[in-house]
């Protein structure tokens, strides 16, 4: 199906990864309460690559001076156009357009749930493009990393512990269910996620030009995943 032929239009179609409204909202809650966390001063220039849904950008960008919402799907995109067409500091980007961005333009950039389904030759190259971008002293944050160990059952364990905690428990367990036997079951197994140990990720963001370290708590609910820092290095 054509829908379901990559993971930017598998992100782009209906698929059943948020289990129902109450889940899809307690998710993008958390993300900005985490993203609200890092950013480093009032006045901030802020991209947020990968963006997804971003329901609660709003808030986020009351902190910031400005902040960028990055997302390669296109339905989605124009999604996003829509909901923040009113806010005058939100602005909406596809992925070619960071390029366009000026260089030392940028304070942070936070890139959450993003890398395991990119190349690692395509998140190299997006590290070269942000660091320039990025003022001295900038950072990146790489939240959501996934471990070559990760293990399913861990995974689903907690969703059902941030379920129960969210009052969507009986709908998160039907949605694994469902997951199951959904295109991303069938994506996964086809294309794989990129996985990425502590040093190879931290190897990688010095070898393209930040200061890095591992960095705790990891933004959202799964703490079996990893975050990193990269501070621009001089």
């Amino acid at each position: 199906m054509a829908a379901t032929r990559d993971w930017v239009s598998f992100w782009d179609s209906a698929h059943p990864i948020y289990v129902n409204a109450r889940h899809l909202d307690v998710h993008y809650r958390k993300l900005a309460d985490d993203m609200l966390a890092l950013l480093p001063a009032r006045g901030a220039r802020v991209l947020d690559f990968g963006c997804g849904e971003a329901l609660q950008a709003h808030r986020v960008a009351e902190a910031a001076w400005e902040l960028y919402l990055c997302e390669a799907a296109p339905k989605l995109r124009a999604r996003l156009k829509q909901r923040f067409a009113k806010n005058p500091k939100i602005k909406v980007l596809a992925p070619e357009e960071v390029e366009r961005l000026l260089p030392a333009s940028l304070d942070l950039v936070i890139a959450n749930s993003v890398v395991q389904y990119l190349p690692r030759e395509e998140l190299a190259r997006l590290l070269w493009l942000v660091r320039r971008r990025l003022r001295m002293g900038g950072q990146i944050v790489i939240a959501d990393v996934i471990a070559p160990n990760q293990s399913a059952l861990g995974e689903a364990f907690s969703l059902l512990k941030f379920a129960a905690g969210n009052g969507f428990l009986l709908a998160a367990l039907a949605g694994l269910v469902r997951t199951m036997f959904s295109p991303y079951r069938g994506l996964r197994a086809r294309l794989g996620l990129t996985h990425y140990t502590e040093e190879e990720m931290l190897e990688l963001l010095r070898s393209s030009g930040f200061n890095a370290e591992r960095t705790r708590p990891n933004l959202g609910h799964n703490q079996s995943r990893m975050a990193f820092r990269g501070t621009k290095a001089s």
